[in-house]
C-alpha cells in the first residue's frame, strides 16, 4: 500500500515537473537534457566539429544535445547497456562499458581520433541497499575517469555525474589528480533532494593514466 502511494506521488510529481514538460515540448527524451544544457551554458563544453563520447547514453537526451551542438562536422558516440532509439548523427554501441570487448569496440569506432569531450551520466541498477548502490556508482565514475584520461586529446574535458556520499571525496581527489581544474555543478534541473552533482574536469594532466 505504501509503495503504491509512493509510486502515485512520484508519477504526479513527474508529470507536473516543468522540465519534464519542457522536454516533451522540445522533443528531448528526458529532462536530463536541461542539466547538460545548463552546464554547457556555464562551462562552454561544446564547439562545432568536436568528438564526443557519451557513457551511459540511454535514453539519449544527452546525445541529442551533443549532436545539436557539435553539428554535422562533429562526431558523437554513445554506449549503454540499454538500447537507444536511433538519433541522426549518433553512433551508438549497445553493451556494458565495463567489459573489455565493449571498450575495445568503442575505441575502434573512434579510429584513433582524440576525444574532445567525455560525458558520463551513468548510474547503476539500484539494489535498494544504499551502501551497495553508492559503491557501484563510484565504480562507474572511476571507469569513466579512466577512459577520459586515456582518450581525451589536448584541451579535452570530462563531465561526470557523482552522488555525494561514501567515496565522493576520494573520487573528487582522483579527478583533481587527473585535471588541473575540477568544478562542481548542481544544475537547476537536478532535483534539490537528489544527492547528485556533476564534476567538470579540464586541463588534463599528462600522468600515468594518459596514453596521449
Amino acid at each position: 500500500m505504501k509503495r503504491n502511494k509512493t509510486s502515485k506521488a512520484w508519477m504526479h510529481e513527474h508529470l507536473n515537473d516543468p522540465y519534464v514538460q519542457r522536454a516533451q515540448a522540445e522533443g528531448y527524451r528526458a529532462r536530463a537534457a536541461f542539466k547538460l544544457k545548463e552546464i554547457d551554458e556555464r562551462d562552454h563544453l561544446f564547439k562545432p566539429g568536436m568528438v564526443v563520447v557519451d557513457l551511459g547514453a540511454a535514453p539519449g537526451s544527452w546525445c541529442q544535445v551533443a549532436v545539436q551542438r557539435v553539428g554535422a562536422t562533429g562526431k558523437v558516440l554513445g554506449v549503454d547497456l540499454l538500447p537507444v532509439e536511433p538519433i541522426a548523427g549518433l553512433d551508438f554501441l549497445l553493451g556494458d562499458f565495463g567489459e573489455d570487448a565493449v571498450l575495445a569496440e568503442l575505441e575502434a569506432r573512434l579510429g584513433g581520433a582524440a576525444v574532445d569531450l567525455v560525458l558520463s551520466d551513468m548510474a547503476p541498477n539500484l539494489s535498494g541497499v544504499a551502501t551497495v548502490d553508492q559503491a557501484r556508482s563510484i565504480m562507474l565514475c572511476e571507469l569513466a575517469l579512466d577512459f577520459a584520461a586515456r582518450q581525451l586529446g589536448p584541451g579535452g574535458r570530462f563531465v561526470v555525474k557523482v552522488f555525494q556520499g561514501e567515496g565522493f571525496m576520494a573520487f573528487r581527489k582522483a579527478m583533481e589528480q587527473t585535471f588541473t581544474s575540477v568544478q562542481v555543478r548542481k544544475p537547476k534541473a537536478s532535483r534539490d533532494r537528489s544527492a547528485e552533482v556533476y564534476l567538470v574536469g579540464s586541463g588534463l594532466r599528462r600522468n600515468r593514466w594518459s596514453t596521449r
